[in-house]
């Protein structure tokens, strides 16, 4: 494949991912949370195996298009799971200890290169697809919804009330949401670009095999998220007590302090100093996805937080998506891939501003 074809296959999961990720979403706020979320997982599994068949990139790239479509059903669906079981002081903690899931198993997906070095490229795709199907089981049994706090307050069906086009509505009409929306895409341009291309930046700078780079990347990346992803939440859950935007200040802070840890793993001519950059740079960008849903739940109905987020990963994958595409263009016209994550951590920095105005909305608010 040429840089541009392996840049294309995770544009083509973002694009499906992100464009019916406000459908999924609104699924999980019409619906049962827990059948979706045990659906995307069943689905997600059949594919991840499937994947492992394929014989052409085009039938790679299609099982990336299919992918895309199991996955969108789940974060959404799942984060607004945990926001109706956390509805006080423990909220941020939840969320990010979700994500620090989402994260643990993208750390181990760098022993995919591992395996596919000493059992071929499919083995982990068939190994992981069954586990998967096999782990529908248990959540069939054990996950459930809780009561929805309409339901309780009122006695009524809270599901009679949501609606695609009220939800729509409902969230663009408020201009603090549009500026999340904004926020969410930019930052995704900046995270899924370390996402796609960092394991070439040590492949190629640190002259390492492509197996070690990825291991290197992900357990690093991955293992400093899941610690910030902890630590951004216990900060917020104890500050927000006595601030009602303490999530925001979290992530505004997470921010500045990723910015120049991105600098340093561009600018790094040493291999510990650019892992010493990586690592400041998943500690501190995670603060932004455990505060992501909590903000959220400052500014939108609580009947659309769900419909809210898929609306947000739609503009973050697209944008993300298109980055990374863009950058195996730029890679194929041999431009520095340096020059990348310069301009992402900038990108970064113009997220924390933007954070800054929808702060000054928030506390506005009632």
């Amino acid at each position: 494949m040429t840089d541009a074809q392996f840049g294309l296959l995770t544009t083509a999961f973002l694009l499906v991912y992100g464009v019916l990720s406000p459908f999924a979403g609104f699924l999980a706020d019409r619906f049962s949370r827990s059948r979706v979320i045990i659906g995307s997982l069943f689905a997600w599994s059949f594919i991840t195996w499937l994947t492992a068949h394929a014989k052409t990139y085009e039938q790679l790239l299609a099982t990336r298009f299919l992918m895309g479509i199991s996955e969108a059903c789940y974060i959404p669906g799942a984060l607004a799971l945990v926001t109706d079981y956390h509805r006080g002081s423990t909220r941020s903690r939840a969320t990010g200890l979700l994500l620090g899931g989402v994260f643990v198993g993208s750390g181990l997906g760098g022993l995919g290169g591992w395996l596919a070095e000493r059992h071929g490229w499919g083995y982990a795709f068939n190994l992981f697809g069954l586990i998967g199907i096999v782990y529908c089981v248990v959540l069939a049994v054990l996950l459930r919804d809780p009561p929805r706090p309409e339901e309780s307050e009122t006695g009524n069906d809270p599901l009679q009330f949501v609606r695609v086009g009220e939800a729509l509505r409902s969230l663009f009409r408020s201009g603090t949401f549009i500026l999340l929306l904004t926020y969410w895409g930019l930052l995704g341009l900046a995270g899924w670009m370390v996402v796609g291309w960092m394991p070439t930046y040590f492949q190629e700078h640190f002259h390492m095999r492509q197996g070690a780079a990825g291991l290197w990347v992900n357990v690093c990346l991955y293992s400093a998220c899941m610690v910030g992803l902890f630590v951004g939440g216990t900060l917020a859950d104890r500050w927000s007590p006595k601030n009602r935007s303490a999530c925001v200040l979290v992530s505004i802070t997470g921010l500045c302090l990723a910015a120049p840890s991105i600098f340093l793993v561009a600018l790094a001519g040493l291999f510990p100093l650019a892992v010493i950059g990586l690592i400041a740079y998943g500690l501190t960008r995670s603060f932004a996805d455990a505060e992501m849903m909590p903000t959220l739940c400052l500014t939108v109905d609580a009947r659309y937080r769900a419909t809210g987020y898929g609306v947000l990963n739609l503009f973050s994958c697209l944008v993300g998506g298109a980055t990374i595409y863009l950058g195996g263009v730029l890679r194929d016209t041999h431009v520095n891939i340096n020059k990348l994550f310069q301009f992402g951590a900038f990108g970064i920095l113009v997220c924390a501003a933007i954070l800054l105005f929808a702060k000054a909305r928030i506390n506005k608010g009632p």
